[in-house]
């Protein structure tokens, strides 16, 4: 062996630094988008909006016009959300200008302005207020009240004497609170804290009975042991049920997590004249322009150091425009192959991969990919991912395809249709759909039953 020198010539495929800016710019979502675009106005002086009066009050009649189309062309018996797209205005002292959003109060705050209007002693005060730090978003205590004790079994706790009863002194003051149930340590004890506020009577003795002691049997339906074990009629049993139902496991829920996740949409589909139109939407298609006063100074001889960041500036704006084309394209592209779900809904959804938009727009299936993720649309029918239009497909008995999305609302709607006192199995509904022509095992039924957050068959039936 030896050392020598060789010259080969290969042909590579090099990602330049414009095709990679290209490529990060297409997968971001419109806010990601937003955000990135700022980055580059503060680092970039040749970079400025095109944002002028003129532009922008056209812009937003341009969106005013959409909005009106899809409005007017939608069907009757359908709402578009464009609450999800703008965010919610007040005119109450709960108002807050600055995030243009309405403040809410979080439930520990709810229960600490009730907690000051309790006429007690500062360590009494200072317990509660501790056991209302402890509670989960859903108002419940997860922990006990010896643990809580041993976590705060510190030398001052030591110094003030307190003792686990103490702190179940402090639990009760807050199991008054409002709402009804919280503070409780179980599911059966937050229940049963709310029964307290019902009147007394048969009904509300043997819910009590029925939370604190066969709550397991109520989840399973079983009413046959239910009946033997409380010496109670069906009748008796129906009613302690319903008031049961009447009642929230998760007394904190309302308020929980008040922070608003706020969706702008890249295009708007609006029916006009009979057809299907796709168009951007305004916030998605930012306009910038290379700023000409600096873009000048660039071609003489004082202006070379901005001649690297003119050329990144062009880029940009180029980047910008085929992000946009490229979305617009993708977007028509699904809108036509799915018309009929625009016309009908779910159950009309046609079956759709990425190589079916990726063979029509003659891109690449990871390109599809990039632009159809956290994207969304703006239709008649609320406001959509772009991969909600995506799915696989299952043969017919005529020898064509349905999609799984179609599949799941037929199930949906026999669910919702099914005589509750004899709720259809995972077999039934496959016989159902067999006789429409739609051949799956129950496997698959019993899959997108569970994707669709149904219960099975013996959760369902009513008594």
């Amino acid at each position: 062996m030896k050392a020598s020198l060789q010259l080969r010539m290969s042909q590579q495929l090099n990602l330049t630094p414009q095709l990679a800016q290209s490529i990060r710019l297409l997968q971001l979502s419109t806010l990601e988008f937003q955000h990135e675009l700022e980055t580059f106005l503060a680092e970039n002086p040749l970079l400025e909006r095109q944002d002028g009066s003129e532009e922008s009050s056209g812009e937003q009649g341009e969106t005013e016009v959409a909005q009106t189309e899809v409005e007017a062309e939608r069907p009757d018996d359908l709402e578009l959300r464009w609450d999800e797209v703008r965010a919610p205005r007040g005119d109450d002292d709960d108002y807050d200008p600055a995030l243009n959003v309405p403040r809410h109060i979080s439930l520990h705050e709810h229960l600490q302005e009730q907690a000051r209007l309790l006429t007690l002693s500062p360590r009494d005060r200072g317990l509660v207020l501790l056991l209302i730090d402890a509670l989960d978003d859903d108002g419940l205590l997860g922990q006990t009240i010896e643990d809580i004790h041993e976590q705060f079994a510190g030398e001052e706790l030591r110094e003030l004497e307190i003792e686990p009863d103490d702190w179940l002194v402090a639990l009760r003051h807050i199991q008054q609170f409002d709402p009804p149930g919280v503070g409780a340590r179980n599911l059966g004890e937050c229940l049963h804290l709310q029964l307290r506020n019902h009147p007394a009577g048969p009904v509300r003795e043997l819910a009590e009975q029925i939370v604190l002691h066969s709550l397991d049997l109520l989840a399973a339906r079983d009413y046959t042991r239910l009946k033997r074990l409380l010496h109670c009629d069906e009748t008796a049993l129906r009613s302690a049920i319903a008031l049961i139902g009447s009642l929230n496991p998760r007394p904190g829920s309302q308020w929980g997590n008040t922070d608003s996740n706020y969706i702008v949409p890249d295009v708007v589909v609006s029916k006009v004249r009979g057809q299907w139109v796709v168009r951007l939407f305004g916030a998605a298609q930012p306009r910038l322009r290379v700023n000409e006063h600096y873009a000048r100074l660039v071609q003489g001889s004082e202006g070379q150091a901005l001649a690297a960041q003119l050329q990144e500036a062009r880029w940009l704006v180029k980047s910008i425009e085929q992000r946009g084309q490229t979305i617009l394209r993708v977007a028509e592209a699904i809108v036509e192959r799915q018309k009929a779900f625009f016309e009908l809904g779910e159950v009309a959804m046609r079956p759709l991969v990425l190589r079916d938009i990726a063979e029509v727009l003659d891109l690449h299936e990871s390109t599809v990919s990039r632009v159809t993720t956290q994207k969304y649309m703006l239709t008649p029918r609320g406001v959509l991912e772009f991969k909600y239009f995506f799915g696989s497909h299952v043969d017919t008995d005529a020898g064509g395809e349905c999609s799984a999305t179609a599949i799941k609302a037929l199930i949906r709607q026999m669910v919702q249709n099914e005589n509750k006192q004899k709720p259809l199995s995972d077999s039934a509904l496959m016989e159902e759909l067999a006789r429409q022509g739609i051949v799956v095992a129950r496997r698959t039924v019993a899959k997108y039953r569970e994707a669709l957050q149904i219960a099975p068959v013996n959760q369902r039936k009513c008594l």
